[in-house]
């Protein structure tokens, strides 16, 4: 793999760098989902945490993005870090201060100041994933950035690898002290690793020359994605995908804790998240060949597939056969996606873009993850309890339960999906960006040096 302006170290260094901070901002993440899981024995207070999550994604995406494109990339980087490193230190002072005892209850206002710090915290990372795959564009050659994504992606596994046994353990033996003691350390070390790294760039220019816009720029944003045919369709049909993820995101800990310890789930993660590792290996090897368009429908049916079939069994077996397929597939999605905009969007836009497309993406996820929780916890549980309409009706062969109520949400959210899925890879904005990916060689394959 070479890099347009022959640093490819440096891509490397930030993605050793980049990785070191996703593990603890999702091992932080992980954790207080665990922990208030366990402490209050609430479905609706993890979903209010994956609400939160998800809220704050979709309002600072496309700040988060201004701040990319109107700023040199270490300093972005370097304040990510930082931001984490202070919300998190607030927050271990709040933890040292109140009375445990006051965690445990789901309406205590200090319980809920203390995970809006962390949550905060871990949305600081963000910035460095819109940042990063702009890093790719400027560091490494168009023909090769499909598998500079796939090494992406094999980071996001490894992440998940470490930050599920982590975060599962941790909690299990000493609460979220460990938890936040290891967050301080960590991103103290990111920042000063980042001192020693040098990224090549100057400011961002626009293609005639003049300096980049300061600011969200929000409207000229969306000029540069209306000039490109399918290329909204494609944001709002991963809007409609990440509607039906956060059924998933607000209702799997649940789920999976429901069937097996936390030192058991947490440690299930660790295993079936190798899976993203081989896949990111998979894409850096074969890349997503001229249509990575239809490779990312295509896996999005196996994806929404995979999410109605394995809830049929009440079994923790078919949910880790289920998952480890879901996140086999996962980088070939994220790699594609990727590429895509890499591939049509200038360079000194991208970082506003990937931003746009992570705010409107992920809007429609904090509806579902803050309707699906109450939802699951008053219909779907009573209805598949004993003496439920749905127990009555299908319990025979499906099985009744709390945990039941939860997996025939999760068959309902996949039958959709793959519906929705299968009409988009016959609709005309498919045909029309994926003629425009296939023809038209992009804007952004020169890079400002």
């Amino acid at each position: 793999m070479t890099a347009v302006t022959g640093h490819v170290r440096t891509f490397y260094q930030l993605l050793l760098n980049a990785g070191l901070v996703s593990v603890i901002n999702f091992t932080v993440w992980f954790a207080v989902t665990f922990w208030t899981y366990l402490q209050t024995k609430s479905v609706f207070a993890t979903g209010v945490i994956s609400g939160i999550f998800l809220v704050l994604t979709a309002l600072t995406g496309i700040w988060f993005g201004s701040l990319v494109d109107g700023h040199r990339k270490k300093t972005v980087l370097q304040g990510s870090a930082l931001a984490s490193l202070l919300l998190y230190a607030a927050a271990f002072g709040v933890y040292l201060a109140v009375p445990q005892e006051t965690f445990r209850d789901p309406a205590d206002a200090r319980l809920w100041g203390f995970v809006l710090l962390l949550m905060f915290g871990v949305i600081a990372g963000n910035i460095r994933t819109i940042a990063l795959p702009t890093l790719v564009t400027l560091l490494i050659d168009a023909d090769r950035r499909d598998r500079a994504n796939g090494l992406v992606g094999t980071v996001s596994g490894t992440t998940f690898l470490v930050t599920s046994v982590i975060s599962g353990v941790l909690v299990a033996f000493d609460g979220m002290r460990s938890v936040l003691i290891l967050a301080l350390v960590v991103l103290t070390a990111a920042l000063v690793h980042l001192l020693f790294v040098t990224i090549p760039e100057r400011a961002a220019e626009h293609g005639d020359g003049t300096a980049s816009a300061s600011g969200v720029d929000l409207r000229g944003t969306l000029r540069i994605v209306a000039g490109v045919p399918g290329l909204f369709a494609l944001i709002l049909f991963s809007t409609f995908n990440n509607f039906l993820g956060g059924v998933f995101m607000a209702l799997a800990d649940a789920y999976g804790l429901s069937l097996i310890s936390v030192q058991a789930w947490g440690l299930l993660w660790g295993v079936v998240s190798t899976a993203m590792i081989i896949g990111g290996i998979a894409v850096s090897r074969t890349g997503l060949g001229s249509q990575p368009l239809r490779v990312l429908l295509l896996i999005n049916v196996a994806l929404w597939a995979i999410i109605l079939i394995f809830p049929l069994w009440a079994s923790i077996i078919p949910m880790a056969i289920g998952m480890f397929l879901y996140l086999l597939l996962m980088p070939y999605a994220e790699a594609a996606e990727q590429t895509i905009l890499q591939r049509v969007v200038p360079y000194e836009r991208q970082g506003r873009v990937f931003g746009l497309a992570q705010s409107v993406e992920q809007a429609a996820s904090p509806l579902t993850a803050f309707l699906i929780s109450p939802i699951t916890q008053f219909v779907f549980i009573p209805l598949m309890s004993d003496g439920g309409g749905g127990a009555r009706a299908i319990g025979s062969w499906f099985g009744t339960g709390p945990d039941r109520g939860i997996a025939l949400v999760f068959v309902l959210t996949g039958f959709i999906g793959v519906v929705a899925t299968a009409l988009a890879l016959l609709s005309r904005p498919y045909r029309n960006l994926s003629r425009r990916i296939t023809e038209d060689r992009s804007p952004s394959e020169t890079v400002p040096a």
